[in-house]
């Protein structure tokens, strides 16, 4: 599978849905998710404290605890609207390094890469399915 590196460009939040854009190779797309995810990933990037830790952070401080790292996200694959994405992470024990590969949302993928400044990439067959956004 060839992967083309893509960016997070911004966040549009309405009352129905967010749109997170993405930027790779001249080209803009949108994944449509939930406000809650939008209100999440809006909370990460303006680095607003919250009274108690939000599952993302959880999942962080288990990552940090245990000695993981987020090596990177690829959005692999667009079925119909919905697009499906690869968690890649590691961890040494010792001498010995282990990968592991997790189906995860996009979302919540794009909120963990960014969180631990990790790369996001794209298939390109599915970068060339994608409906550019709207600007």
């Amino acid at each position: 599978m060839e992967l083309v590196q893509v960016t997070f460009d911004k966040i549009l939040q309405t009352r129905s849905y967010t749109i997170i854009e993405l930027a790779a190779e001249g080209k803009k797309f949108a994944i449509y998710v939930e406000p809650v995810v939008g209100k999440i990933l809006q909370l990460h990037l303006t680095d607003a404290e919250t009274a108690r830790p939000l599952t993302h952070d959880l999942v962080g401080s288990i990552f940090r605890g245990l000695d993981i790292t987020v090596k990177q996200v690829v959005i692999s694959d667009l079925q119909e609207t919905t697009y499906f994405a690869r968690l890649f992470l590691e961890q040494m024990r010792g001498e010995v390094r282990h990968i592991v590969e997790i189906d995860i949302r996009p979302s919540d993928a794009i909120i963990l890469a960014l969180m631990f400044q990790a790369p996001i990439y794209c298939a390109k067959e599915v970068l060339e399915k994608t409906v550019p956004a709207v600007e």
